[in-house]
């Protein structure tokens, strides 16, 4: 039961009653004035943890903003350069969010605070002083009754008329003070209700009008967030496919350093102690240079290098070699030592220390001036397995296999990209080789030769070529195009540099990409995309001529390459190029302070759709196969050619059960894993 009304006719009796119910108005007024009193302070409380939020977040976001990553190598794929911007725009993220919170921190004490406190201090503060003039007039009131009544009868008349008029006077005022206290209480009851309720609705407003700025803010934000789930995934998959090819060739080094050590006939360096020579009694003191020979021009530099000092070098010191020779241990009391002259320094020989026989060998060669053996280490000439050659044989080889896989496997999922059993290949591939059996062989209606054993037999046969198809004196002129420039300069480039190739070459290529444009064209059903090509055939088609790790890192460009080819076959290698070579166009890319706003949504990414496909596909039992890396050397996803997202097929070890299909709905929410013999649509309309 709510509280008793206060009746105006109840002042006149002054009852107990009444005394009763104006108490328990009091009392809620006193609950009512601590329940604002509590609520403005955890109300400031509220708007100082969200300014020291909102700094937090403003210094999450500086840094965000003030980091860049680096890159190896000397340019960056459109997804990394994404990547790299992808701060800036989290930064800018975070500001536009943090202004928007401002605003409700503005509003919390604008809609809340200010009326609560406005209200506890004008009408709960009327209330108290109106009680405090309601007890002070009672307390006059039975005062001066009690007085009176206590006055003598035998006081004359006349002083007890004017006493009876100033108590009648009085208790008049004492109703009339009674009366607009009790009003007032009333009227502060009534009012308490919609006063006190009105700012909290207001301020509710205001925290749901920030949700829905963060809401606005996380759309715009959408289109962004998808595109660079895509860029992360891309450059993921690069680096699982980079990293294995920079472990392979760190293994080969581990096996044998010497068949991978980087020089050329001219060149020799490495470390070597030098002899100091002091004055007497001091003797003399070794001391570590890295030194470098060329040997054309007979300039031998060294700079002091010691690991202790921090790995500070020192003073770079250069000079023309007159002569060098091998010093005899019954000279010197140290191993691997050799003399050289200097030409500024005739007569005075300096004495070198290698680190074992063998090099000491190696620098007396390389410094003999009369030339001695200085071999390039590197061999990339050498022949790979197998007799592949670009002859009547191989195109007929080439041609056999794509009307055999077009006509039986264009469908199928991860072309490909599953890699046949390699002793059937290797089997298949010596029968076509063989001019005596390649007729013979029979592809497109044997059950005895599987699609995949003949796909992999046309990529080993293509990596077993002498030369890779697109020739290692082109190798660097292709890459230039694919790391800067706009998507139209990239393909004016590449149309230029394959008329450049050799006419058998080019031939084998428009056949080779024909066929690739024409998988492509069915990728709905065997996943094979553009860029999934790209991934498979760029290492295949191209080859740097010296296997280092900085080559590996171009990896991804010459995906790039091939994704160019595949889309635009029909320009390439159908009409002429331009006589001159075209210089790149800068790809015009938002500074790092543009908001991510619905505008920049439109131009960019509009050839491919943004679904994310990835196949985990698992080899045949039975014979050893072949590496899956040698056919997917930079992962499975998708290099952008043309700044679009495409989806891609990735093998990954550690994905779901083998031949489950993961759709990625692009918001990083949903995932959906359907059999890969089961309705690809509805796969499909859930990231859709």
């Amino acid at each position: 039961m709510g509280l008793l009304a206060l009746e105006f006719s109840d002042c006149y009796l002054d009852s107990p009653q009444l005394r009763d119910r104006i108490r328990a108005h009091e009392a809620e007024l006193d609950r009512t004035n601590k329940f604002i009193k509590e609520l403005l302070k955890d109300g400031k409380t509220l708007i100082a943890a969200t300014k020291n939020l909102s700094a937090a977040q403003r210094k999450f976001a500086h840094s965000l903003r003030d980091f860049k990553f680096e890159f190896i190598g000397d340019a960056e794929t459109d997804d990394e350069r994404c990547i790299d911007a992808s701060l800036h725009e989290f930064s800018n993220f975070l500001k536009n969010l943090e202004e928007q919170r401002e605003i409700l921190a503005l509003s919390v004490t604008e809609t809340l605070i200010k009326p609560l406190e406005r209200f506890r201090k004008e009408q709960l503060g009327a209330v108290k002083e109106e009680k405090k003039k309601f007890d002070k007039e009672t307390e006059k009131n039975y005062s001066l009754i009690e007085k009176h009544l206590s006055l003598s009868a035998k006081k004359k008349e006349l002083q007890l008329q004017e006493a009876d008029s100033q108590v009648e006077q009085n208790r008049k005022h004492f109703y009339e003070v009674s009366l607009e206290y009790v009003c007032k209480l009333q009227e502060i009851q009534e009012r308490k209700t919609f006063e006190c309720v009105e700012p909290v609705l207001s301020f509710f407003q205001g925290l749901f009008t920030f949700y829905h700025q963060g809401y606005e803010l996380a759309k715009d934000f959408n289109h962004y967030k998808m595109d660079l789930q895509i860029n992360i995934q891309n450059t993921r998959n690069r680096f699982e496919g980079t990293r294995s090819e920079v472990e392979e060739l760190m293994n080969k080094i581990k096996r044998n350093p010497q068949e991978h050590k980087r020089a050329d006939q001219a060149t020799m360096e490495g470390y070597l102690y030098v002899q100091e020579k002091r004055p007497a009694p001091f003797g003399s003191s070794w001391v570590k240079h890295y030194c470098t020979y060329k040997k054309q021009t007979k300039t031998f530099s060294m700079i002091p290098f010691e690991h202790r000092s921090g790995g500070k070098a020192g003073d770079l010191e250069a000079f023309f070699l007159t002569y060098c020779t091998k010093r005899n241990t019954d000279t010197i009391d140290r191993r691997f030592c050799f003399d050289m002259e200097a030409a500024d320094r005739p007569g005075i020989p300096v004495t070198m220390q290698a680190f074992s026989e063998d090099e000491r060998k190696l620098w007396v060669e390389a410094l003999d001036s009369k030339g001695g053996l200085f071999i390039n280490l590197n061999r990339p000439n050498t022949r790979r397995e197998g007799s592949a050659q670009l002859d009547k044989i191989g195109f007929t080889i080439i041609r056999k296999c794509i009307s055999a896989i077009e006509t039986r496997g264009i469908n199928d999922q991860g072309l490909y990209r599953v890699v046949g059993v390699s002793s059937k290949v290797q089997r298949l591939l010596n029968l076509l080789m063989d001019a005596k059996t390649c007729n013979e062989v029979d592809l497109e209606n044997s059950v005895e030769w599987e699609v995949k054993t003949i796909t992999s037999a046309m990529k080993q046969y293509l990596r077993s070529l002498p030369e890779p198809l697109m020739t290692y004196e082109l190798h660097g002129e292709f890459i230039v195009p694919a790391k800067s420039g706009s998507p139209e300069s990239r393909v004016s480039a590449i149309h230029f540099l394959v008329h450049k190739l050799p006419e058998k070459n080019k031939e084998m290529l428009d056949i080779l990409v024909k066929h690739l444009a024409n998988v492509s064209n069915h990728a709905k059903k065997n996943l094979m995309t553009v860029a999934n090509l790209g991934v498979v055939f760029g290492p295949t088609l191209m080859r740097p001529q010296e296997e280092t790790v900085a080559a590996i890192m171009d990896l991804k460009f010459q995906n790039i390459v091939v994704e160019i080819l595949i889309e635009n076959h029909e320009k390439i290698f159908r009409t002429l190029p331009d006589a001159t070579f075209p210089e790149p166009i800068s790809v015009s890319i938002s500074p790092p302070n543009a908001p991510p706003r619905q505008s920049r949504r439109q131009g960019q990414r509009n050839k491919r759709p943004v679904a994310v496909y990835n196949l985990c596909l698992d080899l045949d039992d039975g014979d050893s196969h072949s590496s899956p890396k040698e056919d997917t050397p930079t992962g499975s996803m998708d290099s952008l050619s043309s700044q679009s997202p495409t989806p891609a097929i990735s093998s990954s070890p550690s994905g779901p059960d083998k031949n489950h299909l993961i759709l990625d709905s692009g918001d990083g929410g949903e995932w959906a894993t359907n059999q890969l013999c089961g309705n690809r649509q509805r796969a499909e309309s859930q990231w859709q």
